[in-house]
């Protein structure tokens, strides 16, 4: 699904995969020899604070320059190409699960520009929007079927376009981050179950419920990697740059025997449980898709933070992955590139690479 879909109308290499957030922007670029995927080219820079803000470029130039700088040092092959599929934030997204009669796909076209209009708080003149029709363990009644509805708002996706035209680039597609993380994320054991994806971000944390490879319903909290570091900084009377040194170096520390890390962010650790269990609580109460939680990923750099997996695994009664982005990705007996603690922080933008890879096999 993707709110702009450009045709490629050559044969020139796949498109490369574009994660923009708030303080980084990440690139990661897929070839494909007969059945094995190579990473081609990587790369990640930071973007100076107050440039993007929830999602939103407040500063165009900024952005554009750390887009060209990405680009320019991304290894350890060039990025030869011009064609990205960048992410857009969910922070500026609707996803909503509709029911309709059941219809052919031509009738349900204009049925769901209806839908569109009583379900998102914007005129359909004001989104860009995509809809697929999902497989019948969706449906909620006889003689209905369900449609996943993702839409944007024009003036967000608009913007991101005129950025990446700016820094020389030829965008194809925008995607969310959460169809983008389920992509990479989830394999084909998971095809038939019910996943909760978590991403602790440095700015937000996200949730994201899917069943097999359909996200189903998408959140997100204020709280975040960088809280914890700030709470950890004023808890111990440490700098911020100590604090997440410390953090990096030794985690939460001790469970049984609470280190000072632990204590200071607890506070932050029990309303992050709180969200989660809100989020499966109403999903399971109003949602109903499924009857149960088959597994919890989670991803993003906060997901690193040692002992956190533990401490939540214990708290919400879970069993915990570590998020594993490459799951779907054909290295072969290679080595992914990127260590196991860095590449769940590339689980949007591998996921992105991915389709890009894919939709460019499909054609070529």
């Amino acid at each position: 699904m993707s709110f702009l879909q450009r045709n490629i109308l050559d044969f020139s290499p796949p498109p490369f995969g574009l994660d923009v957030s708030d303080l980084s922007l990440k690139a990661l670029w897929l070839s494909r020899e007969g059945s094995r995927d190579q990473v081609t080219s990587f790369g990640s820079v930071s973007v100076p604070q107050g440039a993007i803000v929830d999602g939103e470029i407040l500063k165009e130039d900024v952005v554009v320059e750390s887009i060209r700088e990405l680009v320019r040092t991304a290894g350890p092959k060039h990025i030869s190409t011009r064609k990205v599929i960048c992410s857009l934030p969910e922070t500026k997204a609707f996803l909503r699960i509709i029911s309709l009669p059941r219809m052919e796909r031509e009738e349900a076209r204009e049925a769901v520009k209806w839908e569109i209009e009583a379900n998102i708080p914007l005129s359909l003149e004001q989104v860009h929007y995509d809809w697929q029709i999902l497989p019948d363990m969706f449906a909620t009644e006889k003689g209905k079927m369900s449609v996943l509805v993702v839409a944007v708002a024009r003036s967000a996706a608009e913007q991101f376009c005129t950025v990446l035209e700016r820094a020389g680039l030829e965008p194809i597609g925008l995607e969310t981050e959460s169809i983008a993380q389920v992509r990479s994320l989830l394999s084909e054991e998971h095809k038939s179950e019910t996943v909760l994806i978590v991403d602790i971000g440095d700015r937000r944390t996200s949730f994201v419920m899917a069943i097999g490879n359909v996200p189903v319903f998408t959140s997100s909290v204020p709280l975040s990697s960088q809280m914890m570091t700030d709470a950890i900084s004023k808890g111990m009377g440490l700098s911020f740059d100590e604090a997440e040194k410390l953090k990096i170096r030794s985690g939460l520390g001790s469970l049984s025997l609470p280190s000072p890390q632990l204590q200071a962010v607890r506070p932050i650790l029990e309303n992050l449980s709180s969200e989660i269990e809100r989020s499966l609580d109403f999903y399971f109460s109003t949602l109903r898709y499924s009857k149960k939680l088959d597994a919890v990923i989670f991803c993003g750099g906060g997901a690193n933070t040692q002992g956190l997996l533990p401490y939540f695994s214990s708290r919400i009664r879970q069993n915990i992955e570590f998020g594993n982005p490459w799951t779907n990705i054909r290295l072969g007996k290679e080595i992914p590139p990127i260590d196991r603690n860095h590449s769940t922080q590339y689980s949007t933008v591998i996921g992105l690479a991915l389709r890009g890879l894919d939709e460019y096999e499909s054609i070529a």
